[in-house]
């Protein structure tokens, strides 16, 4: 570890309140600019840095690792995910990696709830009316959605998020059904009147709605694949607010225009902010710019976990939030 006042690199902007703490603690570098650091500018920040704080549009990957040089030991991840981190190759290069694991939870299941009755209610259309001023009054026919009591919710992914957004459809009155990489504890599974599904493609195929919250791996790229969003019932809708690389997007976009698929709430994307120019153009899917997360509350907690773990470093000791490859 290194001695004396840590130099470290921020790649983003960060909360006010959260940069001035980490001023005061380190020696710091921020990006007055927010915007997405180069490749070439990433290099030079890991080489002249003892830590760098990352965020998820930070591709860290073994070439740029192989760049940082030696005094880089300590990336801080400012977010949850690290699929942008190459965990093994920073291992084995002496670097550790810390995320801010658990202080989205609750955003991100109010952000999947919210994208589940914008969709099944038809929210945005009515917006858009409102907004253009072409709503004529009530009519018993008009924006007809569907109701989500008693529907079945089928969660792909029964970690944290995936465990909230369950005990909110709990209080919607929906049937709560599940698919993980390993059955949860049976306690779990009676508080939250769950049903586990071993075959994944046997539940989404009985689900009227599917909501993505497991993280993105080698083995969850494209889970969401062609074959299993026809498995979906039509009148279904499939919810995203964990990674876009789970559900293939092109397949997807067909899906829903040939009316496969109900509908669809996405809130990440494949590509990042590339988004397939198609989905725009459909009324039955609802898009948001990556907001599951974005809540002042969270961001200040995810600073907090940011600098706890830095400090803890800086202190001799390993970050309480670090990182290994068995945990991904």
């Amino acid at each position: 570890m290194p001695t004396g006042r840590l130099s470290v690199v921020v790649t983003r902007r960060l909360p006010e309140r959260v940069e001035a703490r980490l001023a005061e603690l380190f020696d710091v570098r921020f990006n007055p600019d927010d915007r997405r650091m180069s490749k070439s500018e990433l290099a030079e920040a890991m080489r002249g840095a003892d830590v760098l704080v990352s965020t998820i549009t930070d591709t860290i990957d073994a070439g740029l690792l192989a760049q940082a040089g030696d005094r880089l030991k300590l990336i801080a991840q400012f977010g949850s995910g690290v699929d942008n981190l190459d965990v093994a190759t920073a291992r084995q290069r002496g670097i550790l990696v810390s995320n801010t694991p658990g202080v989205v939870t609750d955003d991100t299941a109010d952000m999947t709830m919210a994208l589940i009755l914008a969709v099944t209610r038809r929210i945005p259309e009515g917006l858009a009316a409102m907004q253009s001023a072409t709503w004529e009054g009530w009519s018993p026919t008009a924006f007809l959605g569907g109701r989500i009591a008693g529907r079945r919710l089928g969660i792909l992914g029964m970690g944290r998020i995936g465990q909230a957004v369950a005990r909110r459809a709990r209080a919607f009155g929906m049937q709560v059904h599940y698919h993980n990489r390993r059955r949860v504890r049976p306690e779990v599974e009676t508080e939250l009147d769950a049903t586990y599904w071993e075959s994944l493609d046997q539940m989404v195929a009985r689900m009227d709605i599917v909501s993505i919250n497991c993280p993105h791996t080698p083995a969850t790229f494209h889970l969401m694949n062609a074959r299993r969003l026809k498995l979906m019932k039509p009148e279904a809708v499939i919810v995203n607010t964990s990674r876009g690389e789970v559900i293939d997007e092109n397949a997807l976009t067909r899906g829903l225009r040939a009316g496969e698929l109900a509908g669809a709430g996405l809130d990440v994307y494949e590509h990042g902010q590339e988004i397939n120019p198609r989905l725009r153009e459909l009324r039955n899917v609802v898009l948001l710019p990556h907001m599951g997360s974005a809540t002042r509350e969270g961001r200040l907690e995810m600073g907090e976990k940011v600098i706890i773990n830095i400090k803890t470093f800086a202190d001799g000791h390993r970050p309480p939030d670090q990182v290994v490859p068995s945990m991904l």
